[in-house]
Order: structure tokens, then C-alpha cells, then sequence
């Protein structure tokens, strides 16, 4: 009789082990915010979301900021006023990731680990490839929650966006919808099913979202607007903040006209406000 209950408890683990790989989800909770303020609300709900204890504290990586200082004293008065858990920050360099062993271990141990803006490319060109990276992965999995805006938001899946665009005339932006002209690389990864983009309806990145969804029809693309988050746990987004977030997905057919424009017909399209939610599917 104990030999078929403990098979039956591997099989138990390994199945929810491989269902939380599948869905790019592991233990941990993500709370992923578009950039713009962070109002009162979307703060208590960071901190909710986190589930401190009376031991646990906050790691500030100001890595993708071109003020570092700035942005750090900012974010760390901002989480004092509703949390009382420390809080620290560690602006690693490509070395230190690998080699600061100490810093290193404060980050897998922390709680809520929060990524700030700036240029997502630079917050990766740090951490890719680090112990500082399996770190904050070793975090997550023990349940830490994993923050970040603007930047730090992008670094959030496995695809990101990098901002860029290969076709780019002087100085307009992703002026067309296009096949292959959106450059991504390799961010985080906490997310495998879905392609994460911030400042969204302020900035109008529609083309820009629509062109990942072309070259990536597998995934779904999530636009999240200023002062809005989507808070992540397992399977199951929930909204928080003041605008909206946009869901496109599925997309039926999806060709090429001509040399690089893109067609598809019948894509799944959301729009979302706070407290709606959805599955990462």
C-alpha cells in the first residue's frame, strides 16, 4: 500500500512540475506594471501581493536605469509608505552578477524583487547569463513576487522587446505592420506563452504589438498601459490600476503580402480593466 502512495506522490509532483513549465509559470507571483505613476492602489496591491513576513525584505535592481540612484531612492520611499520590511538595492555590473556572492545570495532570498525602468536591453546585457539571473529565478521559485515597470516590465518574458526596429526612417517609430521588422531578444523568461509590452496605449504601440504577434502567432502579446499592472499568479492574470490592458491572440491564417506586409484574420482581442482577468493560455 505505501509503495503505490508514494508513486502516486511523484507522479503528483512531476505532473505539476511539468504543468507549471508548460504554462511558463512556476511558484512565485509576477507583478508587472506598464510604467507611467504608481498610484496608492496599485502600491497596496504590490504589497498585498507579495505576502510579507516579519523576516522577509525588498531587492531594488536598478540595473536598466540611467539613474540608478535616483530611480532607487525614488521606488524605496514610494514601498516605505506602505510597507515596513527593509529594503535594499544592489546596482550589479556584468561582473558583480557572476562574482558579488554576497549581493547574490540577498537577492534569491528576497521576498519582492523589484526591476526598475529604464533601457530593458542594458538591464539584460548585466544579468543574461549570470548567477545573478539563476538568482532571481531560485527566488521566484521559492514564491518570491518579481516586480517591475516600464523596462522592467519588458524584461518579463522569454521573447522581448527590445524597442528597436530594423526598418526604422529617421524618426518615426513602427509606422507600418510588418513581417520581421520588430528586433526582440531573450529576457527573463517568467513568461513563455505570452509577449509583454508597457507604455502601451499612451505611446499607441499597436503596430509594434501586432508585428510581434505576426512573427510570434503562437503567443499571445499583452499591451499594458501607464499606471496599470497585470498581476500574475500560475495560470490566472488579474488587472490592477487606472487604464487598460490589451490581449491579442490566436490569430487565424496568417500570411505575407508581398515582400514583408502581414495579414491574419479572426485574432482574439481583449481589452481589459482593473479587477477583470484572464488565463495565460
Amino acid at each position: 500500500m505505501n509503495k503505490y502512495f508514494y508513486r502516486a506522490l511523484i507522479f503528483l509532483a512531476v505532473f505539476s512540475f511539468a504543468m507549471s513549465l508548460a504554462y511558463g509559470q512556476k511558484k512565485g507571483n509576477l507583478f508587472i506594471i506598464g510604467g507611467g505613476e504608481r498610484s496608492a492602489e496599485l502600491l497596496e496591491a504590490l504589497i498585498k501581493t507579495a505576502d510579507f513576513g516579519m523576516s522577509d525584505y525588498i531587492v531594488i535592481l536598478p540595473m536598466a536605469s540611467g539613474v540608478p540612484d535616483e530611480s532607487v531612492a525614488y521606488i524605496r520611499s514610494q514601498l516605505s509608505e506602505y510597507c515596513k520590511n527593509p529594503v535594499t538595492s544592489f546596482n550589479f555590473t556584468q561582473a558583480q552578477a557572476n562574482d558579488h556572492s554576497s549581493w547574490i545570495d540577498s537577492v534569491r532570498n528576497a521576498r519582492l524583487i523589484y526591476i526598475a525602468g529604464g533601457d530593458q536591453n542594458r538591464f539584460m546585457n548585466v544579468v543574461r547569463g549570470t548567477r545573478l539571473y539563476d538568482a532571481i529565478h531560485q527566488a521566484f521559485d521559492k514564491g518570491a513576487t518579481i516586480s517591475g515597470t516600464s523596462a522592467g516590465a519588458a524584461v518579463m518574458s522569454e521573447i522581448m522587446i527590445t524597442g528597436e526596429e530594423k526598418d526604422k526612417k529617421g524618426n518615426d517609430n513602427f509606422k507600418v505592420i510588418k513581417k520581421d521588422n520588430v528586433i526582440t531578444s531573450r529576457g527573463m523568461g517568467f513568461i513563455t506563452k505570452a509577449v509583454i509590452d508597457q507604455h502601451f496605449i499612451m505611446r499607441s504601440r499597436y503596430n509594434r504589438l501586432l508585428s510581434v504577434l505576426a512573427d510570434h502567432p503562437d503567443k499571445m502579446v499583452i499591451g499594458i498601459d501607464e499606471s496599470t499592472a497585470i498581476i500574475v499568479k500560475g495560470t490566472r492574470v488579474e488587472v490592477a490600476g487606472e487604464s487598460q490592458v490589451l490581449v491579442v491572440s490566436r490569430p487565424k491564417k496568417p500570411k505575407v503580402s508581398g515582400k514583408d506586409k502581414v495579414a491574419f484574420k479572426n485574432a482574439k482581442l481583449s481589452l481589459f480593466t482593473a479587477g477583470d482577468t484572464f488565463e495565460l493560455k
